[in-house]
């Protein structure tokens, strides 16, 4: 519900920084909760449309939005898909639809999912505590083989994409 929408403390910021430098923003997220029957997709769209017109109002544009509406065990079409996290599918369409190279793009997620989804296709990833991050931090230890970076924040996730980037 649009209702429930909450802004974590120093987002817009992060996301003003993001675009400043260049880098355009894409929101790539699992809703398994459409095949749940929590939401509808128009729902969702409501979301969207919310969380574009606050990031619209402090000059932050997104160049897209993708979701993933599955479940791996209800709804209509049940089992792994292409496009639920941490299948890669949402960062191959975002990169048809906006011509990325997806390994000079970063994942900033707070599940482990988004991590693997970004390892998938050779992408940097970083992990924030905020959300459910802090206690998927614990589970990042069972997978050595992600090069993901770990940030308090959005803010402190920006602060170390931008300390990388200078050095690539």
């Amino acid at each position: 519900r649009v209702e429930d929408f909450e802004w974590i403390p120093g987002t817009m910021d992060a996301l003003q920084a993001l675009r400043q430098a260049g880098f355009q923003l894409v929101v790539v997220t699992n809703q398994s909760g459409i095949a749940q029957g929590l939401l509808t997709e128009q729902d969702l769209a409501r979301i969207h449309a919310f969380m574009r017109e606050k990031l619209s109002a402090a000059g932050i544009e997104l160049a897209g939005v993708y979701h993933c509406p599955h479940h791996p065990s209800l709804g209509e079409k049940p089992g792994p898909c292409p496009c639920r996290k941490p299948a890669p599918g949402l960062l191959l369409q975002a990169a048809r639809d906006l011509d990325l190279d997806l390994k000079r793009c970063w994942m900033i997620g707070d599940s482990l999912r988004d991590l693997l989804a970004a390892d998938a296709v050779d992408m940097p990833g970083i992990l924030v505590r905020t959300g459910k991050g802090a206690e998927q931090e614990k589970r990042l230890k069972a997978h050595p083989e992600l090069r993901g970076l770990v940030a308090d924040d959005l803010a402190q996730a920006v602060e170390l994409l931008f300390d990388s980037d200078r050095h690539h």
